[in-house]
């Protein structure tokens, strides 16, 4: 009896080394029954198990830097709106003008710092990658998840005025991108185009605002009334803190994404337009889901069209401003840009559908979405 107890135990140990290690470790285990001792490959089967447990060691630290990247980008950009918003409207700026520079610029300083960085890292498939995704994912992911919970409603104004805006923007992007560079002059353009559409906007709001209509605020504005009892230091911590905490996670997030691109063969494009982007576009995912489940309008299809404008006439032209970016007149890269002004085209017919995002429009651009992601692995492992 205590044979078999014996026999089985050590059965079960056997098997659990074999399913974790791998065949090395087997013949150390069977060596002492056979009365057999290689030391030589006891000792290379070692060595292999201590490689296996590195990578794995590696690998864990590295997503846990680029978790740690996604914390520190979020908070930096909330804790930089914040700060600055509330120095802006205590220096006098309107409610309107504050939220149409300081509040966008700050909703798109990840994607600004994520890009700039992986430029100057000499990764410009990361940068173009994340501005591609970001885009896309607006759209197909966060839109179209957010109208399957609830359906999205969609001004007039966003459709006659703001999308127009967004669609020009697009197809500038894939013909200035179409060489395989973009340099310091299709920057200027483009940072020229985004100086144009936030003066444009500030002066639609104030015409509005003075014909007595409503004008809706972002929502990082809100509860600012009481702003001049506040002391300015407590505003200006918040603006350097946001800066340093936009800058570390920009870099975690970067070099993290590097290193996992490289262990697993995934080209810097593909891992742009995935995991960066879809990292970055995270914490608005989550909180669109939220609201869309609670029935707020927090999550609108004009906040969509307005960022993907800023992704690409701030982001892209500020960035390549600074340094030209050679993203390679690639076959692959083609394909992904007309898959982002497929996605800009197919928005139109979805609003116009009685002015609203319903759910089967949004469980389309879902599955749309999924199905992208894995041609983008597939095309990868070919």
């Amino acid at each position: 009896m205590l044979i078999v107890l014996f026999f089985r135990c050590y059965t079960f140990v056997f098997c659990t080394f074999y399913h974790v290690f791998g065949e090395i470790v087997v013949k150390a285990c069977v060596c002492p029954c056979v009365g057999v001792v290689w030391c030589g490959e006891l000792q290379a089967s070692y060595l292999k198990i201590r490689s296996k447990k590195d990578e794995i060691d590696d690998m864990f630290l590295t997503a846990l830097l680029f978790f740690v990247g996604l914390v520190l980008l979020y908070f930096g950009a909330e804790w930089l709106v914040a700060g600055s918003s509330s120095a802006a409207i205590r220096f006098g700026v309107p409610a309107l003008i504050v939220g149409l520079t300081v509040v966008s610029f700050g909703t798109s300083a990840p994607e600004l710092l994520v890009s700039l960085l992986a430029v100057y890292d000499g990764k410009d498939g990361v940068s173009i990658g994340n501005i591609l995704g970001s885009n896309i994912a607006n759209i197909a992911l966060i839109l179209g998840s957010s109208a399957l919970i609830r359906p999205v409603e969609v001004s007039e104004q966003v459709l006659k005025k703001d999308y127009p805006i967004m669609l020009i923007a697009t197809l500038v992007m894939v013909v200035l991108a179409y060489d395989g560079e973009v340099s310091r002059l299709d920057g200027a353009v483009m940072v020229g185009g985004m100086l144009t559409y936030i003066a444009y906007s500030i002066r639609r709001g104030l015409r509005s605002t003075r014909e007595g209509a409503d004008v809706e605020l972002p929502e990082e504005l809100e509860g600012l009334d009481d702003v001049q009892d506040r002391p300015l230091w407590k505003d200006m911590v918040k603006v350097v803190v946001g800066i340093a905490g936009l800058a570390g996670g920009a870099y975690f997030l970067v070099d993290s994404a590097i290193i996992i691109a490289d262990k697993l063969g995934i080209p810097e494009l593909v891992i742009g337009i995935t995991v960066v982007a879809v990292g970055t576009s995270l914490p608005e995912l989550a909180t669109s889901l939220v609201a869309a489940y609670r029935g707020e309008s927090d999550i609108s299809v004009g906040n969509v069209v307005g960022s993907n404008i800023f992704n690409i006439l701030l982001v892209l032209g500020a960035v390549s401003l600074i340094q030209p970016m050679k993203v390679g007149a690639s076959t692959e890269l083609m394909i992904d840009l007309a898959v982002m002004m497929g996605v800009c085209v197919v928005l139109l017919p979805v609003m116009k559908i009685g002015l609203k995002v319903g759910r089967l429009e949004g469980g389309l651009l879902v599955l749309g979405y999924v199905a992208y992601t894995i041609y983008l692995f597939v095309r990868t492992a070919g």
